[in-house]
């Protein structure tokens, strides 16, 4: 209904938890032959001639309408480009009941700022194209997979499959001799695939690396005007326009990173995720969704086909694969790449075996140096992230902030990680001694170190600061940190994973399976039958490693959590706030079948804050899946309830600020 409809039922743009819900508003007869579901508007808003921005929802008949009486009337249209889609507002509305938020700040991820000068020359552009040519049939033949068999994509993919897919661990060469991982390939050919049925394709992936990679196969295959791109990388006015494009009746493909599972597409037929483990899907602004969360419930609200697609699988994978909404699927031909665990190898000289950089992995290195690049993987990026004592051995902290001390560069002065203060003249506050020692070895110290060692080798750093993309199949050493390894034309003649105990060390439930993660994506940067030596680890882990069957060790661990009621077994949530008001909210929950509640215990003050005396508690909630939308809206309830609390003080009194409830689901940040 456009114009027919006279009440516009409007998401008003505003953060507070109470008007979380659609307003009714009177359409003015100057707007109605104009007025659009998805519009953005402004409307008035409570007294004193108050105007807020929003979305219209929802267009009916005034007899349909809830109020009887007297209602407001829309102040103007923003723009005449319905902008939010029904299908993204049912997400955003879903995605924010799941994790007891607003639908608003879902809203605010899935569509861009305004560019007023883009969205002219958008609807100008859409005008002169009005008339639009018949769409074209589907192809009578599928594109195929390379290395995937097509009647098992057909029956797993075509048209509403869910599959966690296994990629293929080795780099493929594309036009214009670039370097790509197959992975990179396989999720080009299935968005082809999609679009050759006159579906649209939307594809995930972490950060611009993955990106850039995923773009080079797809414009291999396809025109650039079939392809939309969003980042962080972008303007406003790019990011703007790429979405503009995304409200076409036209099928396309959609690349981002975590919210372009937001993005509006014609006809969606498939949401493709890579590395779905990667904590850089974590949304950090509430409601905290996940983007594997919102592809999971994007997939149940389109009915598109559904791949997770990773060398590692993650255990959040690994429970829908056992429960049966996600079908297992690998390549026709197991391949994997030439893993030798230096723990596991007997050796005459333990003290060898167990340095940092074994002596097997040195003669690979020698030997690999000769014919192409080395990767070697680290750590921590810098150069001495962490320095303690020379004297007692006791790690060194900033006299201002007691956050870690560590070292830039070679002769530097140690400096705070956490507030930067150099600490010139430091002494131990254990033994009064002033000498340091390195603890921590990062990127730039093991350059150093390895630099030495092979004389005459070209060392390249790549880490945060000095993001390398690619780099030539020529000899040279490459360091980098986990996460940022570059691409080398034709693979890497060895890799060495160093640090691996110190990886492992970090206090998290899920240090093992982003170890097994990153090795596994540094692993398939190597030319096939390359070595690939995984220093200083063992056991059940490197196992995994070396027959590429990670998805034994994800179905291990997950049973070792489902056993000690861990994510993803079971669902978890945060909740913090101040004594009285934590037991209300928690009062609410202890009644309820399938909930445990932790805690409470003094909330964790973040690296680098100073510790304050707000007194906040927080407790840990741990439930079963069937009951997590009766734990959000209670939980929502209690959020409601506590803005809601009056904040005026009476006449002539102090102002005293509401108290805090904070709520997340799925928090990363508890194990």
């Amino acid at each position: 209904m456009s114009s027919a409809g006279v009440v516009a039922r409007v998401l008003i743009d505003n953060p507070l938890p109470q008007l979380d819900h659609l307003f009714d508003y009177s359409v003015p007869e100057a707007l109605r032959a104009d007025v659009r579901v998805g519009q953005r508007v402004k409307v008035p808003f409570r007294s004193g001639g108050r105007v807020i921005d929003g979305y219209i929802v929802e267009l009916v008949d005034r007899a349909s309408a809830d109020f009887s009486g007297q209602l407001s009337e829309i102040e103007s249209l923003v723009s005449v480009v319905p902008v939010l889609t029904p299908e993204v507002y049912a997400l955003a509305r879903r995605v924010a009941d799941r994790g007891a938020g607003s639908a608003i700040d879902v809203v605010r991820l899935a569509v861009p700022p305004r560019a007023v000068r883009v969205e002219k020359k958008w609807i100008a552009e859409r005008a002169e194209n009005s008339v639009a040519a018949a769409p074209e049939a589907p192809a009578s033949e599928l594109p195929t997979v390379t290395g995937y068999s097509a009647e098992v994509l057909a029956g797993a993919i075509d048209p509403d499959g869910r599959v966690a897919l296994t990629a293929i661990p080795r780099l493929l060469e594309g036009p214009g001799g670039i370097w790509v991982g197959h992975w990179a390939v396989t999720m080009a050919e299935l968005a082809v695939r999609t679009l050759a049925t006159g579906r649209s394709a939307v594809l995930a992936v972490p950060d611009f690396r993955d990106q850039d990679q995923l773009l080079a196969a797809l414009h291999a295959l396809l025109p650039a005007e079939k392809i939309s791109r969003f980042d962080a990388r972008q303007t406003t006015s790019e990011r703007y326009g790429a979405f503009l494009a995304c409200l076409d009746d036209e099928p396309r493909v959609i690349v981002g990173n975590r919210s372009v599972v937001y993005a509006p597409a014609a006809r969606l037929g498939l949401i493709a995720m890579w590395d779905d483990g990667d904590p850089l899907y974590a949304e950090s602004l509430s409601p905290y969704a996940h983007a594997r969360d919102v592809a999971l419930i994007r997939q149940g609200v389109t009915e598109c086909a559904l791949v997770l697609l990773g060398h590692a699988r993650s255990i959040e994978a690994q429970r829908l694969v056992e429960i049966g909404w996600l079908h297992e699927l690998g390549p026709e031909r197991f391949s994997r790449p030439n893993v030798i665990a230096t723990a596991q190898q007997g050796s005459p000289d333990p003290q060898a075996q167990a340095a940092r950089i074994p002596s097997t992995a040195w003669r690979e290195a020698k030997q690999a140096l000769a014919t192409g690049p080395v990767l070697v993987q680290v750590a921590s990026p810098g150069y001495a992230p962490v320095v303690a004592c020379a004297g007692c051995r006791e790690a060194a902290h900033c006299a201002r902030c007691q956050g870690p001390l560590g070292q830039s560069a070679a002769g530097a002065a140690p400096s705070c990680r956490w507030c930067g203060a150099i600490a010139a003249n430091w002494s131990c506050g254990t033994c009064g001694g002033h000498a340091l020692r390195t603890v921590r070895i990062g990127a730039g110290r093991t350059a150093e170190e390895l630099g030495r060692a092979f004389p005459g080798a070209l060392v390249i750093v790549a880490d945060g600061e000095n993001p390398i993309l690619n780099v030539a199949g020529r000899p040279a050493l490459v360091i980098a940190t986990r996460g940022a390894e570059p691409v080398a034309d034709g693979g890497y003649a060895a890799v060495l994973l160093l640090d691996g105990e110190r990886i492992l060390g970090r206090e998290s439930l899920r240090v093992a399976e982003d170890a097994l993660r990153w090795w596994s994506n540094a692993a398939a940067l190597a030319t096939p039958g390359a070595p690939v030596l995984l220093a200083g680890v063992g056991g059940a882990l490197a196992t995994a490693l070396a027959t590429w069957q990670q998805a034994g060790w994800a179905a291990s661990e997950f049973a070792d959590r489902r056993a000690l009621r861990f994510p993803p077994a079971v669902r978890t949530a945060s909740v913090t706030a101040a004594p009285a008001v934590l037991e209300t909210a928690l009062a609410e929950l202890r009644e309820l079948e399938g909930v445990d509640i932790l805690g409470p215990v003094p909330a964790p003050v973040a690296p680098g804050a100073a510790p304050t005396s707000d007194g906040l508690l927080r407790a840990i909630v741990r439930f079963d899946y069937g009951a997590g939308a009766e734990v959000a809206r209670r939980l929502r309830a209690g959020i409601v309830a506590v803005a809601s609390a009056r904040r005026r003080p009476p006449k002539g009194g102090a102002f005293r600020p509401a108290p805090t409830l904070r709520v997340r689901f799925d928090d990363p940040e508890i194990f």
